[in-house]
């Protein structure tokens, strides 16, 4: 007699149930990041309360009550300041921004020249977008023309004097642009040095270490601003007397100098943090040490220190209005020389451009941050689950 077979196997997968209600949804969030203890409740509670007592003042100083339109000081004075502002009128004044924007971007640029630095930002925006990208095509080609094919274009186009193009003296130069040019040569010149300095720290050879510690040493033993000032009154003594350096290509020189000390000492650091074992298997496999170098440990190094070589950039992007201190202007720099303008002294003006300037640069550095975070987790493949 045959008994009857019965099957215990499922043909199709269940669906997932839903999570419960209370593990899911805002409640969930605040109740894991903002209520979880009685300390991060009380914190909680006090941060709320600061912010109820200070944004919307802030708002309506920055916005309800700010001036946007006006073409002189008047708009943006009281009427016992000569304005027409009502008596204890006080708001942001951003008709002082958007007139003299040109100017916190090019300084005293030529106006009828602005296209030059115009159609390098874009350049720049246009390379660098994919560069960042990584799975964009043609890598090598991208790298070439951002930072070969750029720069070239650069000493070409900013001065001018060639192909017809007029001359612009680097005193001429100023604002937003001063700055992204001294960030992209710091950014571009101390990430390979630092790299040759880190290398020769450990190097084996006592005069190749001897040197590279003196010299990362001394240079992060000075403020930026001493590195300035001998960029551009000690290092022409040293030139001979028929050859003149641009002040401007000397603050280049000695940021780009700081910034590689300071780099050098970062990656450094992801050497050290290297197992040895990465190191004797790279002999064991019969690699130079060029290859073994650019094969196996830096590639490594490198993304253990991310953080630290993101931080060593936004510093540097930070530092660059210390330049203002050697009569260049740059962003800071350009916005601070037109508080002296007659026309628009008021007491809001000087706020209101330094809050422009402070969010400019928080854009770029919030930015920079950003990406680091991206690029962390994108690589940190060797600690996943």
């Amino acid at each position: 007699m045959q008994e009857n077979q019965v099957a215990y196997v499922r043909n199709e997968m269940e669906r997932p149930q839903a999570a419960p209600a209370g593990q899911k949804g805002f409640i969930h969030w605040a109740r894991t990041n903002l209520f979880a203890t009685p300390s991060d409740t009380v914190l909680t509670l006090i941060f709320l309360a600061l912010l109820a007592y200070f944004v919307p003042s802030m708002v309506n100083w920055l916005f309800i009550d700010a001036q946007w339109n006006g073409d002189n000081r008047t708009y943006c004075a009281t009427i016992a300041q000569g304005g027409i502002q009502p008596d204890g009128w006080g708001g942001a004044c951003w008709t002082f921004v958007a007139h003299k924007f040109g100017q916190f971007m090019f300084n005293t640029y030529p106006i009828d020249e602005r296209w030059r630095p115009i159609l390098l930002a874009v350049l720049l925006v246009a390379l660098l977008v994919p560069f960042l990208m990584p799975k964009a095509p043609y890598k090598a080609a991208n790298a070439i023309g951002l930072f070969v094919v750029l720069p070239i274009l650069g000493f070409i186009l900013l001065p001018g004097g060639w192909f017809g193009l007029r001359y612009v003296p680097t005193r001429e130069w100023g604002g937003f642009m001063v700055t992204i040019i001294l960030s992209y040569v710091g950014i571009v010149v101390s990430l390979p040095m630092g790299v040759i300095l880190a290398l020769g720290r450990r190097s084996t050879l006592p005069v190749i270490k001897i040197l590279c510690v003196i010299f990362i040493e001394i240079v992060r033993g000075v403020p930026l601003i001493t590195v300035l000032f001998m960029a551009t009154k000690m290092l022409p003594l040293f030139m001979p007397d028929n050859a003149k350096i641009d002040d401007f290509v000397c603050v280049l020189i000695g940021v780009a100098v700081f910034a590689s000390a300071y780099m050098a000492e970062v990656i450094r650091g992801g050497l050290q943090a290297m197992p040895k074992g990465q190191f004797e298997g790279a002999d064991s496999l019969g690699l130079s040490y060029p290859q073994k170098m650019r094969l196996i440990i830096l590639p490594q190094a490198l993304k253990l220190v991310i953080p630290g070589i993101v931080n060593t950039f936004i510093g540097l992007f930070k530092d660059t209005s210390l330049v203002y201190i050697v009569n260049m202007f740059d962003l800071l720099g350009a916005i601070r020389r037109n508080f002296t303008d007659a026309n628009w002294i008021t007491p809001q003006t000087p706020m209101t451009g330094l809050i422009f300037a402070g969010f400019v640069f928080w854009i770029f550095c919030f930015g920079m941050s950003r990406y680091s975070i991206y690029m962390e987790r994108r690589l940190d493949t060797g600690h996943r689950k």
